[in-house]
């Protein structure tokens, strides 16, 4: 049985944050959860932080079931884009470049590997 678990609106480009979810899919949780937490790039907290959270919710989903007992996998993982924020910045000769701050939405659902 499947577990989901979302971020919305997170402050940060979705390309930076397809990196690391492209780097976590189809691994084993523990091996994902040990990556994410030696991960240079600051994407990877948050990240780690709502992979917690889906296990907690399959854990939930199953009557308290432990994860580590059940081999839990990264089923699938998915970044999409979110609102983005315009603002101007000052620019030459009395002009005002733009720019877009962006923010993406993180979906990982975990299964057992049974």
């Amino acid at each position: 049985m499947e577990a989901v678990a979302k971020l919305n609106n997170y402050p940060t480009g979705p390309r930076k944050m397809r990196l690391l979810a492209d780097v976590i899919r189809g691994m084993q949780v523990e091996k994902a959860l040990a990556i994410l937490e030696h991960h240079p790039q600051h994407n990877a907290v948050p990240l780690a932080k709502l992979l917690k959270s889906a296990i907690s919710n399959w854990e939930q989903k199953n009557n308290g079931q432990s994860a580590a007992d059940a081999s839990l996998v990264v089923k699938t993982v998915f970044v999409d884009g979110g609102r983005v924020l315009k603002r101007m910045r000052p620019a030459p000769q009395g002009r005002g470049y733009r720019v877009r701050k962006r923010s993406n939405h993180v979906t990982i659902i975990v299964d057992s590997n049974n």
